[in-house]
């Protein structure tokens, strides 16, 4: 890419600019989180609505949007590999929870 192009890429934490390519996978690692996070919220939600909560329902549902907030939060968008990885894995989980809560 054109050094002209890439001065208007988001940078890295290290200071380069990102490819095109990089920015997007990056943005879908990080809406796989989000969805994690909004499927966890949910989890909570769904679970408080019952006449009788579970707690460890809840409290394991916070410490997954707890992992989810330092997940995104490490994620490193010049390592491929692990954005990838992120985005597969988050997606995965919020799928599972939704499925385990009927949505």
């Amino acid at each position: 890419m054109p050094h002209a192009e890439r001065e208007h890429l988001p940078l890295t934490a290290a200071g380069s600019a990102w490819s095109s390519e990089e920015s997007a996978a990056y943005e879908a690692a990080t809406e796989a989180i989000n969805g994690a996070v909004g499927a966890c919220t949910a989890r909570i939600a769904t679970e408080e609505a019952r006449p009788v909560p579970d707690l460890a329902v809840i409290d394991a549902a916070r410490a997954g949007r707890a992992e989810c907030a330092r997940r995104r939060e490490e994620l490193d968008p010049a390592d491929g590999g692990a954005v990838a990885e992120t985005r597969r894995r988050f997606a995965l989980l919020a799928s599972e929870i939704r499925r385990s809560t009927g949505e």
